[in-house]
């Protein structure tokens, strides 16, 4: 039985480490500091923190941020509970006093207000001042902060500012090398090695493409969707379609340029 065997039945999410990443992340939690990841869409982020939250032994507060996505919404509000008017806790408040890792996922898309209240939660002070209960949350012991966003789409409405991004730690993932990209498709899908390669080799064509405007390429996501279609008994090719091509694009022309991608590199169907 090797390592990534004995962790799933241990109950830890696979995650295969590209390099440093996880030493990085188990020694910012050790050393009560916060972390940001970066990198593009579907190559792992997501996937490490849930790992990391495992090994480390603490439960995981996972938020998907969006453009709606307040201030409010992570600390708190007073709620009408049968009648009565209440303070409940949002996500980062349950973090902070459970001493939970609370993950801002694509954190530059919430509302400019959010990083008012990381701020006390990203350096030395560790709390989170509650400013309607008038509470000031000293973080308990184990809680860490992680967030996340995708470089790609950063412009100058969305993007971290220098006193926030000062304050974490930070690691950058891209999509693995091929060989370990392979063995993340395998892993996740149950396909065998010739298939995954196959799939691998796709993922690297059309990465490689400058041409068309794209705003995302093929992910390590796209692949093992690809694969899960392939396994449970989709045509190689309708697989790809399906879980690749039409999430890259919704353009004709474009589309018809990265199905030849894909006839050049799977050949005919």
């Amino acid at each position: 039985m090797d390592l990534h065997d004995a962790r799933r039945l241990a109950g830890i999410p696979y995650y295969a480490e590209q390099g440093t990443e996880c030493r990085v992340f188990e020694q910012a939690h050790a050393s009560a500091l916060p972390l940001l990841i970066k990198g593009p869409t579907g190559c792992g982020k997501t996937r490490l923190v849930e790992h990391m939250a495992a090994r480390l032994g603490r439960p995981l507060i996972t938020v998907s941020c969006h453009d709606d996505l307040g201030a409010a919404d992570l600390v708190g509000r007073h709620l009408i509970v049968g009648g009565d008017t209440r303070w409940v806790d949002g996500p980062l408040a349950r973090a902070v006093r459970e001493g939970a890792i609370c993950y801002l996922d694509e954190v530059v898309e919430a509302r400019k207000d959010t990083t008012v209240v990381l701020h006390p939660l990203a350096d030395d002070r560790r709390v989170l001042p509650i400013e309607r209960t008038g509470e000031l949350v000293p973080a308990a012991p184990g809680f860490m902060l992680v967030i996340s966003y995708n470089p790609g789409y950063q412009n100058l409405l969305k993007g971290l500012k220098p006193s926030t991004r000062q304050r974490f730690v930070a690691l950058s993932l891209d999509y693995p090398a091929p060989a370990l990209e392979q063995s993340i498709v395998q892993a996740e899908s149950g396909c065998d090695a010739a298939r995954a390669a196959c799939l691998v080799r796709l993922g690297q064509a059309l990465r490689r493409l400058t041409e068309h405007d794209l705003e995302e390429t093929a992910s390590t996501r796209l692949l093992v969707m690809a694969a899960r279609l392939a396994q449970g008994g989709l045509d190689l090719h309708q697989a790809c379609r399906a879980a690749v091509l039409q999430a890259l694009s919704d353009d004709g022309p474009t589309l018809a340029a990265l199905d030849e991608v894909l006839l050049a590199v799977l050949g005919p169907a």
